[in-house]
């Protein structure tokens, strides 16, 4: 039953409001320390457009870590759940941009370039859409070069959450409370060949999220045991 209301448009949309309007209420109440963002401003300084990663148990409250007064736009998956989740961003004004690793990929990789070219931001989540949990996969190293623009580690940590038994252990923000936004040393063309890349994207997004988790005295939640597979989706 369920699963059939949540295919009816108008419930999907009151849905997708109400998640909207829950972040929006929930990040104003919170008070937000932020830290790397001269990272931010080093890769603006080069004239590049930003191509963010950032966790997918992560997503909920990094849209506000946005302020420029150009698009951004996400990539999410074309599943059930991922047309859910852009229907509540698109109430944030966030722009989607649909495909994954699995399905719809090479029109993503196009849409993801002329997005960056005309001087939007772009956010990935590379452990998604279906994990393994803080594993990055090979997609955003891809489309990275592809682009010729580096990759932003983001991530976000608030001290009163729920963790939601889930494969990637979203963050639910509850309010009233501390939280932090952290932006890593970007990840260069130049650092390596793209295995390297993608082992360096994991690294930095793991540690400052980490980082963020301890500094606002929340339990790091730790990725997932490493799997022979989980770089090739």
């Amino acid at each position: 039953m369920t699963k059939r209301l949540l295919r009816v448009a108008a419930v999907q949309a009151a849905l997708a409001w109400l998640m909207a309007a829950y972040i929006r209420f929930v990040h104003g109440t919170i008070r937000w320390e932020h830290i790397g963002q001269e990272h931010l401003a080093a890769v603006r300084a080069r004239g590049l457009p930003v191509l963010a990663a950032f966790w997918h148990g992560r997503f909920m409250m990094i849209r506000f870590l946005w302020t420029e007064d150009r698009p951004f736009s996400v990539l999410i998956s074309t599943h059930r759940d991922g047309r859910l989740i852009a229907r509540s961003i698109e109430y944030l004004d966030v722009a989607t941009i649909a495909g994954s690793s699995r399905r719809g990929g090479a029109a993503a990789l196009r849409v993801i370039i002329r997005t960056l070219e005309q001087g939007g931001g772009v956010g990935i989540t590379p452990d998604g859409p279906k994990g393994p949990r803080m594993r990055a996969k090979n997609g955003i190293v891809a489309a990275a070069r592809a682009a010729g623009v580096p990759i932003l580690p983001v991530t976000f940590a608030v001290r009163r959450r729920i963790v939601l038994n889930s494969w990637d252990r979203f963050v639910l923000a509850l309010p009233w409370t501390r939280g932090v936004y952290i932006i890593g040393q970007p990840v260069e063309l130049a650092d390596g060949d793209d295995e390297a890349l993608r082992n360096l994207v994991e690294q930095r997004l793991n540690d400052i999220t980490e980082q963020a988790d301890r500094l606002i005295g929340s339990a790091p939640i730790q990725p997932a045991p490493i799997g022979r597979d989980h770089a090739r989706a």
